[in-house]
C-alpha cells in the first residue's frame, strides 16, 4: 500500500484574486467619471444684479412688524397684511407686470416675511423677489 498523508484543510483565503478585480473596477471608475459631468448652477450674486426694466413696489417690514408700501416716492403704512395686499393688487390692476420686492429688516423674524410672500401669492402676484444689501 502506498503510504498516504491524510490533507489538512486550508484555513487561508487567497486574497489575490479580489485585489485584482478591485484594481480593474478602479481603473474602470477613474476612466468613466470624468465622462460624467455635474450639472452647472448658475448662482445669482448678490454684489451685481439684473437692472430692473421699471421700477418695482417695494414692500418693507420694519423692526416692529409694521408693513409699508413705497411706490415711486410715495409711501404709505399698514397694520394689518390684508390692507397691504389689497392696495397692491389696485396698483398693479392695469394689467402691468411690476415686480414686487420685500425688504425685511436684519431683526425681523423670517416667520413675517414668510407671511408676506404667503399674503402676495394669494392675491396673485406673479413676480416677487427680495431686497438684499450689495456687499461693497
Amino acid at each position: 500500500m502506498l503510504n498516504r498523508r491524510p490533507r489538512r484543510s486550508m484555513n487561508q483565503i487567497n486574497v489575490v484574486p479580489y485585489i485584482d478585480v478591485m484594481l480593474v473596477l478602479l481603473v474602470i471608475f477613474m476612466v468613466t467619471a470624468p465622462m460624467f459631468a455635474p450639472g452647472v448652477v448658475n448662482l445669482p450674486s448678490v454684489g451685481k444684479a439684473a437692472q430692473v426694466e421699471t421700477e418695482p413696489l417695494q414692500v418693507t417690514v420694519d423692526k416692529d412688524g409694521r408693513f409699508g408700501l413705497a411706490d415711486k416716492g410715495n409711501s404709505s403704512q399698514f397694520d394689518d397684511l390684508a390692507g397691504l395686499t389689497s392696495d397692491i393688487q389696485g396698483r398693479l390692476a392695469d394689467g402691468t407686470n411690476r415686480p414686487v420686492v420685500i425688504s425685511a429688516d436684519k431683526t425681523v423674524a423670517y416667520e413675517k416675511v414668510m407671511e408676506v410672500m404667503s399674503a402676495l401669492q394669494k392675491a396673485k402676484v406673479e413676480r416677487v423677489g427680495l431686497l438684499v444689501k450689495s456687499e461693497q
